[in-house]
C-alpha cells in the first residue's frame, strides 16, 4: 500500500512538473522525493516478498491500514519539506514582498 500511494504521488507530481508553464512551483524536489520514496518501498516490497513468498499478496486488513497510514504520512512529510523549500527559495518573491510590507508598517 505504501508503494502504491507513493507511486501515485510521484506520477501526479511528475505529470504536473512536465506540464508546467513556468517553474514557479519548483516541483523538481517534490518529484525527486516521491520517486525516491517509491524506489525505497519497491526495494522493501522485493525483500519482503523474498521473505514471505506468496503470503506477501494476502496481507491482513490491519497491515493494509497501517501501510496506508504510513504511505500517507510519507506523502504529507514530503509535501511539508517541499513547502519549506518553496518558502525559502521564494521564486515569485511573495514572501520577500510580504516581509517588506510588514516592515514598512
Amino acid at each position: 500500500m505504501t508503494l502504491l500511494i507513493t507511486v501515485f504521488a510521484a506520477v501526479f507530481a511528475t505529470a504536473k512538473w512536465y506540464n508546467r508553464k513556468d517553474d514557479s512551483l519548483n516541483l523538481a524536489p517534490l518529484c525527486f522525493m516521491f520517486w525516491g520514496a517509491s524506489l525505497m518501498w519497491l526495494a522493501d516490497a522485493i525483500f519482503e516478498y523474498m521473505e514471505l513468498g506468496a503470503d506477501y499478496f494476502t496481507p491482513a486488513l490491519e497491515d493494509m491500514v497501517n501501510d496506508a497510514y504510513l504511505g500517507l504520512s510519507v506523502v504529507a512529510l514530503a509535501l511539508v519539506v517541499w513547502l519549506v523549500i518553496l518558502l525559502v527559495k521564494d521564486p515569485q518573491g511573495t514572501v520577500r514582498a510580504a516581509l517588506r510590507k510588514g516592515k514598512a508598517n
